[in-house]
């Protein structure tokens, strides 16, 4: 199965009541397969380093999955 995983911008009542506190008024999120993983984020570098560890893991459990299945 392919994963995807992308950053999507919150903004105005999207952005967590936390972050509109401190005057954020928009936020960043990281989906995978379009469901949001995690913490909203203040700016879109933090969202995008995610981003990068979620698809390093998805790509590190795809190829433990196909070792797995060599050996069977």
């Amino acid at each position: 199965m392919s994963n995807r995983v992308d950053v999507a911008v919150m903004i105005g009542t999207g952005v967590p009541q936390g972050l509109r506190a401190t005057g954020q008024k928009v936020c960043w999120v990281v989906l995978v397969n379009g469901e949001q993983r995690g913490t909203a984020f203040s700016n879109r570098i933090e969202a995008e380093e995610c981003r990068a560890a979620w698809l390093a893991q998805l790509s590190a459990n795809a190829c433990a999955m196909q070792v797995r299945a060599q050996r069977a």
